[in-house]
This record gives C-alpha cells, structure tokens and sequence, in this order.
C-alpha cells in the first residue's frame, strides 16, 4: 500500500480530499495531515509517506519551505503541489524541489485521482528497479568471491591482464597493498608412498583441510594475507610483511615454514616442502617471488626425501648451474587452463616451450625425466577433476605409473606427454559438436548457479530444446558423468566448503545446498568424500 499525506491549511479541502480519493483503487492509504509546513513538516518525518499532496500558501511555514527543508533532510517521496495562484517563480522552485506534479485550485478529484495515478506509477516502475537492482547486486555478491579468488591467483601466479596491473584496477579490500611489501611462500605436497595412493578426489580433500591449516598457522605470524591453490600439488600465501629488518623478516618466515610443515604433517600425515621468494616492494613483482619460492623448492635434491623442509631462494645462487626446474608457475597455470578448455594445440605448445627449455639443461638424468613426467601429469590430471572430469575409463594409474618409469631421456618424454594430451582431447568426454558443447556448458553453469533447488533433466531440456533422452547422453558424453551425478557432487562439493568455514551446522548446511533430509544429505556426502560431515569438521 502506498502511504499519502496531505497538508494544506483549508480543513474543509483537507478533508473534502480524503474523503473523495478513492485509496482502495490507488492501492493507497492515508498516512496524515496537517494544517501548516510546520506540522506538516514534523507529520512527514514521522509517517514517512510515499507522496504528499500539499499546498504552497500556508501559515508559519509555506509548502515550499516545507518541501525544500524535507528535501535537505533526504526525503526523496514524491510531491504534489497544489496552489490558488499561478506564479511562474513557483513553478521554476517546484522544478528544482523535484516535484511530481503543480496545479492550481480548485482541482476536480477526477483530475487528482489521475495525476495520482501516474504519480504511483513512478512510484512501482522505481520500486521494479531497485528490485532489479538489488537482485543484480545479490547475484555479484555470489560471484564475488570466485571473481577475487582468480584475481588473486592471477596476481600471484603472472597471469593477469597488463590492463589490469594498475592502481585503477587494484580491488578495494588489497589497497594496503600499495603501502607493503610482498613476499611468497610456496607449499608443495611430496607425493610418497602413501600420498602416491591417493585418489584424485582424496587429494582435493586433502587440500581443503591444507586451506585451513596454512591460513590459521599464519594468520598468528602474518595478520595480512591470502592463500590461493595452484594445480596438482602446490599452493601459495602471499605475505605483507610490516616494515621488519632483513633478519628479522627471515627469522620470521623461517619460523612460519617450520610451523607450517610441522602442523601439516602432525594433522594429515603429508610431506611439504616450503619454499620463500624474495621480498618485493611492488605487489606487481609477486609472481616473481612466486616463481623464486618454487625455484627454491626445486633445487633441493630430489622429492624423495622423507622430512619436510624449508628453502629460502637466494639471489646469490647459480641457478643456470642447477638441474631443471619442475614446471614453472606460470607455464603450470596456464597448461592446466588449456587442459580445462579442450585447447589441445595450446597444450602441446605450452610443452614445447618447456621442453626447449628444458632440453638446453646440462645433466638431465632419468629421474629427471620421470620426476617431471609425474608433476605435469598431477597437472593435468587434478585440472580436469575441477572440471568434473575423471580420467578412469581411459587410464588406469597402474598404466600411467608404469609409462612413466619407462621414461628416460626429455625426447621420450614430450612424445609420452603430447599422446596423452591428444588421447584426452579427443575422447568421448570431448567429442560433439560445438553446439552440444554449448549446451553443456550452460547446464553446468545453471547448475552451480542454482545447484539448491529441486533440478531435472526435463526441465533444463526444456530450456534447451533437446529431448530430455537425447540431452542426457549428450551430458554423459561430454562430462563423464550423469546429470544427477553432476547435481550431487556440486551440491556436495559446496556443502564441504560451507562445513569447513563453521558459520553453520549441519542441518543448515543440507538445506543450503538443497536436502531437507538430513540422514540422506548425511549417506551421500559419506559416499562422495568418504566420510560423514561431522567427521570433516573434526
């Protein structure tokens, strides 16, 4: 109901009007009045009205002064001049108060009712827009998080768009970083015995669980930071250290590379190596650091040793002296994107960009080769599990462990490694036309866009115009899996990210996710994570 007020010094206009409106067709209600701005003006702050009918020549204070006082006060409903007279100054003040309408008395109701009526109309049309608006701004709010975690990555990693690498683009809550300087440290899993048993799905838990260890143990050493994945086994915090000494700045990430090492390996039994760049003092140069951290990883000798270890790059080293360098950053990020899009000539150009490098390394041994075979399968391999690929039906683990011990010299690795790529991106997961494809991709984002509500098959092929038979072996064809499968595993994938924040129990995590059974929301993450929600939490 929209709230009216009137206020006009003439009682016998006053209510002559609010007995003639007629409020139950203007879905309106009466909302006050007044026989002066003065009380006029109190009535409004009090009533808050939607439109106020007024008149310009009153007692003690005018409508106009009443009117330009409301609107210093930030009252934005809308206002109705009535007046006796026909002032031309008037009518230019009006303007410049923002008023809805001006006429002169005396007004039929006929007249009013329909001047009201447009009046409202603005009223709903305005109200449809802040709706709109506000939904706008709810659906960024989602996004948000998603679109500042790849900001951050890309800032880390050396991705980010040169457009963006400016002050202009910078978001609002890493303003600080203009005043600090950047450090990285790198967090890489050693994949052992038992860690080398580990399924792909198992790894991502594992991972989340990482998530949450490394940012609570440095959070105690360094309030200002951010923590961002990479691909297979690595991951990152970026640091903003205060202005310390040297010394005490090493003293400090010596402490938190033990601490983290210890704490991951006491609560999750795994082997990290933690590597340190060099500090800069531009938040443009992270990558650098980045780079450094997992240089300093690489040169250690080898990934079987059995204890976790902190390196710290030195700027003094000759690194053109050490063995090859595992998969840079960049070159990592940028191999697993292409992996995700299918892209299979970027990919094999991504290996041989490597591989030119790599085959210019003096002292290349065997193991070399089959360390890094290992890495950039990990890539390849975990990229395309985020992506709701598993690559089972066309590889065993067995199979591709003994490939790769079979590996000795860069040459045999390329081949191996641009064979399995081709493989990948032309098996049936990919196959289809562009416009499957298309199809595809917009179920999978109505999906994690809607992934709460009660989603079918036959609804989404509705929206596609694809018979819901056919669509659903286009959707097995292309992601693996079954709709209902896919539906599952991102509401549970979303449910494992609501537990491991701890804002909600378990109860209100189902039924964010779309389960109002909570024994059956219970079976299904145990069947999908391997364990029950409260043993996550624990």
């Amino acid at each position: 109901m929209w709230k009216i007020a009137i206020v006009d010094d003439e009682n016998q206009v006053l209510q002559g009007m609010k007995r003639a409106i007629p409020w139950d067709r203007l879905e309106s209600e009466w909302a006050g009045d007044a026989l002066n701005g003065r009380d006029g003006l109190e009535m409004i702050r009090t009533a808050d009205p939607d439109i106020v009918i007024t008149d310009i020549y009153m007692p003690i204070m005018n409508g106009m002064e009443m009117v330009e006082q409301l609107r210093k006060e930030g009252y934005q409903g809308k206002i109705i001049f009535l007046s006796g007279y026909s002032n031309f100054e008037h009518a230019r003040q009006a303007l410049k108060l923002q008023v809805s309408d001006y006429v002169s008395k005396p007004i039929s109701i006929p007249t009013l009712t329909k001047i009201l009526g447009k009046v409202i109309k603005e009223l709903e049309e305005e109200e449809g827009e802040r709706k709109r608006q506000g939904e706008l701004e709810f659906k960024l709010s989602l996004y948000e998080p998603f679109i500042e975690k790849e900001w951050i990555r890309s800032a880390a990693i050396g991705t980010l768009n040169q457009a963006y690498r400016n002050i202009a683009y910078l978001p609002q809550p890493y303003h600080y970083w203009l005043s600090r300087r950047h450090v990285t440290v790198g967090i890489d899993f050693l994949r052992d015995e038992r860690a080398g048993n580990l399924s792909v799905a198992d790894w991502n838990l594992f991972r989340f669980a990482v998530s949450n260890i490394a940012c609570e143990v440095t959070r105690k050493l360094f309030p200002d930071m951010e923590y961002t994945e990479l691909h297979s086994t690595r991951a990152i915090l970026i640091l903003h250290p205060e202005e310390d000494s040297r010394e005490m700045l090493e003293n400090r990430l010596k402490e938190l590379g033990i601490k983290l090492a210890n704490s991951i390996g006491s609560y999750l039994k795994l082997i990290v190596r933690i590597g340190i760049g060099g500090l800069r003092d531009v938040w443009t140069e992270i990558s650098e650091s980045t780079e450094e951290a997992f240089r300093a990883i690489d040169r250690s000798a080898g990934r079987s040793i059995t204890a976790s270890e902190v390196y710290f790059y030195r700027e003094d080293y000759q690194w053109e002296q050490e063995k090859i360098a595992l998969f840079p950053v960049k070159l990592s990020y940028k191999l697993a994107t292409a992996m995700k899009l299918s892209q299979e000539a970027e990919a094999h150009h991504l290996v041989d960009e490597y591989m030119t490098l790599m085959k210019n390394q003096k002292g290349t041994t065997s193991a070399n080769v089959q360390m890094l075979a290992g890495e950039l399968w990990g890539i390849i391999t975990y990229s395309l599990y985020e992506s709701g690929m598993l690559l089972d039906e066309l590889f065993t683990d067995e199979q591709v462990a003994e490939e790769i011990g079979s590996l000795v010299v860069p040459e045999q690795l390329e081949r191996w490694l641009k064979g399995k790529i081709t493989t990948i991106c032309s098996s049936r997961m990919w196959k289809g036309s562009s416009k499957h494809r298309q199809v595809v991709d917009y179920m999978t984002s109505y999906i994690h866009e809607h992934y709460a509500e009660d989603l079918t098959l036959a609804e989404l092929s509705e929206k596609v115009y694809i018979s819901r038979n056919h669509l659903s072996i286009i959707f097995k064809n292309l992601t693996g899996e079954t709709f209902n499968n896919y539906v599952t595993r991102v509401r549970i994938e979303k449910a494992r990210e609501l537990l491991l924040e701890r804002n909600m129990l378990v109860y209100e995590v189902a039924e964010q996710v779309g389960y109002k059974n909570i024994p059956y929301f219970s079976t299904l993450f145990k069947k999908v994570t391997g364990m029950n929600p409260t043993e996550l939490i624990k």
